[in-house]
C-alpha cells in the first residue's frame, strides 16, 4: 500500500465524511473548494482503495435501551489456533457484541457489549458467553460515564 497516497484534499474529505456521510458531493465539494466531478472521483478512489470501509449511522444505544456498555474480558481456556479460529467463529455471529478485540496482555479478548441493564448482562454472561467452550474466564468492567466517543479515526 506505500503507492497508496493521500493528499491534504483526501485527508479533507476523510474528515468531512467522518463528521457527516450524508454530505452531498455537491457540498463536499464545497467543503473542500473542489468542483463535484473531481470530489466524486476521490470518494470513489478512496472507496476502492479501502480507505472508505462503509457508511453508518450511529444509533444512540441510550434511546434504544442499550445503554449499559461492558467491556468483558476474555481469556481462553488454551491460545491454541484451533481454539482462537473456533472462539472468533462463534463471537463473530453473536449480535450483542458490538466490538471484539485480540488482546495482549493476561486475556485474550476485549468484547464490548451495549445491554439494556445488569439482569440482561448477567444473562448474556451465562446463557450466551457461558456456552462457548473455549472459554477459561471472563471479566467484566461495566462503563459508569462515556467521555469521550468519535466513532471516527484522526487524519
Amino acid at each position: 500500500m506505500a503507492d497508496l497516497v493521500l493528499d491534504s484534499t483526501d485527508l479533507q474529505i476523510l474528515r468531512a465524511l467522518q463528521d457527516n456521510a450524508r454530505l452531498t458531493t455537491k457540498e463536499l465539494a464545497a467543503r473542500v473548494n473542489l468542483s463535484t466531478t473531481p470530489v466524486f472521483e476521490r470518494m470513489k478512489r478512496l472507496e476502492k482503495e479501502g480507505f472508505i470501509k462503509k457508511y453508518v449511522a450511529v444509533l444512540d444505544a441510550e434511546k434504544l435501551g442499550r445503554g449499559f456498555t461492558v467491556f468483558c474480558s476474555v481469556k481462553l481456556k488454551q491460545m491454541t489456533q484451533s481454539v482462537a479460529r473456533d472462539f472468533i467463529s462463534v463471537i463473530r455471529d453473536v449480535p450483542q457484541v458490538a466490538e471484539c478485540y485480540n488482546i495482549s496482555g493476561e486475556y485474550d479478548y476485549l468484547l464490548k457489549i451495549q445491554a439494556p441493564d445488569m439482569k440482561y448482562y448477567n444473562e448474556f454472561i451465562i446463557n450466551v458467553l457461558g456456552n462457548i467452550d473455549a472459554i477459561g474466564s471472563t471479566l467484566s468492567s461495566f462503563v459508569m460515564n462515556e467521555i469521550k466517543n468519535t466513532h471516527g479515526l484522526y487524519v
